[in-house]
């Protein structure tokens, strides 16, 4: 993964085999991740690298950060929630994202005609003050790795010390199955990432 921010605009991320090759995301959307970046920049925010990305901070608050994907490029805003944006700009992350908080952009010239919209909302995000911790947010288990728990004290014990995002991934994976067979056989093969304290799609 890069370090230098110049790397990534560069040669990419450094995640993947594409990295430093014409077929990586940053690369492939290099024109609107320039604008994405001036933007940012233009608004007084200080540039980093975090999680091998491009992330801009102030007074210490991350306020936005960076993303090629093979479909799209994106701002990610990390205050989302707590700002007033035009109706659908903002988009979710995924189907388990609880709020939206991506703006995405499949040509560069999209950059151009939401700049006055982007640029507000970051001048908006560097006048909200630190955020209240959030609770965190409700999740059921399913039936299949409730009754697990229940039956494995060394799984339940462990499922409960994980973090409740890392516990929310595995009840999702798990409950994302309609057979119960097939609940039941991830629940086997999740074992062993909970007890070593991770989440369902961790390494």
């Amino acid at each position: 993964m890069i370090t230098e921010i110049e790397a990534y605009f560069a040669k990419g991320c450094g995640r993947c085999p594409r990295f430093a090759t014409p077929d990586c995301s940053a690369l492939r959307w290099a024109e609107g991740l320039a604008a994405l970046r001036a933007l940012c920049l233009g608004a007084g925010l200080t540039e980093t690298v975090k999680w091998g990305q491009p992330c801009y901070t102030h007074a210490g608050r991350n306020i936005a950060i960076l993303g090629a994907f093979r479909g799209d490029f994106r701002l990610t805003l990390f205050d989302a929630a707590r700002l007033s944006a035009p109706e659908g700009l903002l988009t979710r992350q995924g189907p388990n994202s609880q709020t939206p908080d991506a703006i995405r952009f499949t040509a560069a010239d999209q950059v151009q005609a939401h700049a006055a919209a982007i640029t507000a909302l970051l001048v908006q995000s560097q006048r909200l003050g630190k955020a209240e911790p959030r609770a965190p947010a409700a999740f059921d288990l399913p039936e299949a790795l409730r009754m697990a728990l229940a039956q494995d004290p060394a799984l339940a014990e462990a499922f409960q010390r994980l973090t409740p995002g890392r516990q929310r991934s595995h009840a999702l994976h798990v409950g994302s199955a309609k057979a119960l067979a097939t609940q039941q056989a991830r629940i086997a093969k999740l074992r062993p990432r909970i007890l070593a304290g991770k989440g369902a799609t961790e390494a």
